[in-house]
C-alpha cells in the first residue's frame, strides 16, 4: 500500500523536542501496548508512527504518550494509547479495507487507521472538532482521510458498506445503520452502555449478525440520534 501521508511538515517541532517524542512513542507502544495484549506488528508500527502529541491541545503535549485520555474541547476526550491499540487490532484488519469511524474527536484514530488502509472515512458530530481534525490531518499530509460533520448514528451511506467499522462514542444500543453500512465478512468495534459499557465486536456474515463483548470501557456518550432511539 502506498505511503499514506507526506513526511511531517517544515513547520514541525525542532529535531531534540522531535527524538525526545520519538522516544516517549517508542516507549509507549513498548510499554503500554507490547507488555500487555497488542500484538499485531502492524498496528504497533502504525502507532509508533503517528504523532500522537499533534493531536492534543497544546498544553497538554508533554502528556501526549501518557497511559490515559486527555480532554479535548467541548468536553471530549482523546483515547487512551491503549484503547486505540486494542480496537484497532480488533478489527484485524488486512490492509484492503475501507474503514468507517464514528467520533473522529483529535483525529488521532483516523491517522493511525489511514497508516493501514486505503481508505479512511471519519465523521464528527461537533462541527468545530471535525474541522480541528482536518486541520491537523491535512498539516501532517493524510490524503486518504475523508471527513465530514454530521450525526455518527446514521453511518454514511453514500460510501457504504464498509468492510470495517470503529465506533469511539458510546451509544446504549448498537445503531442499526451502522450493521446495515457493514459488508457481509465484515466487522464492528463499538462501546456500548450508559454508565458501565462494554467494547462488542460485532461481526457480520450472510448468515447473520454475531456479538461479543470483550472489555469494559468508559467513553464519551454519543449524541444526536443516538439519545433520541430506543434500544434495538
Amino acid at each position: 500500500m502506498p505511503p499514506s501521508r507526506s513526511e511531517e511538515p517544515h513547520d514541525a517541532i525542532p529535531a531534540t523536542a522531535g527524538q525526545e517524542f520519538s522516544q516517549l512513542r517508542e516507549r509507549m507502544v513498548r510499554e503500554q501496548l507490547q507488555n500487555r495484549d497488542v500484538k499485531d506488528r502492524a498496528v504497533l508500527d502504525a502507532m509508533r508512527r503517528v504523532p500522537r502529541h499533534k493531536f492534543v491541545p497544546a498544553n497538554l503535549m508533554d502528556a501526549a504518550y501518557e497511559d490515559s485520555p486527555l480532554p479535548l474541547m467541548l468536553g471530549q476526550t482523546i483515547s487512551q494509547p491503549y484503547i486505540v491499540g486494542y480496537m484497532t487490532q480488533a478489527l484485524q484488519l488486512q490492509g484492503t479495507e475501507r474503514v468507517l469511524e464514528i467520533g473522529t474527536g483529535s483525529g488521532y484514530q483516523a491517522a493511525v487507521l489511514a497508516e493501514l488502509v486505503p481508505e479512511v472515512f471519519t465523521i464528527e458530530i461537533l462541527p468545530e472538532l471535525a474541522a480541528q481534525a482536518r486541520t491537523t490531518l491535512d498539516a501532517l499530509g493524510y490524503k486518504n482521510i475523508r471527513i465530514r460533520s454530521g450525526d455518527g448514528y446514521l453511518g454514511w451511506p453514500e460510501y457504504a458498506p464498509f468492510d470495517r467499522i470503529i465506533v469511539t462514542a458510546a451509544p446504549d444500543h448498537v445503531p442499526q445503520p451502522l450493521i446495515d453500512q457493514l459488508k457481509p465478512g465484515g466487522k464492528m468495534i463499538i462501546p456500548v452502555g450508559r454508565m458501565e459499557q462494554d467494547l462488542v465486536l460485532i461481526e457480520k456474515s450472510e448468515q447473520g449478525v454475531t456479538r461479543r463483548s470483550t472489555i469494559p470501557v468508559r467513553f464519551v456518550p454519543m449524541t444526536g440520534r443516538a439519545q433520541s432511539i430506543g434500544k434495538d
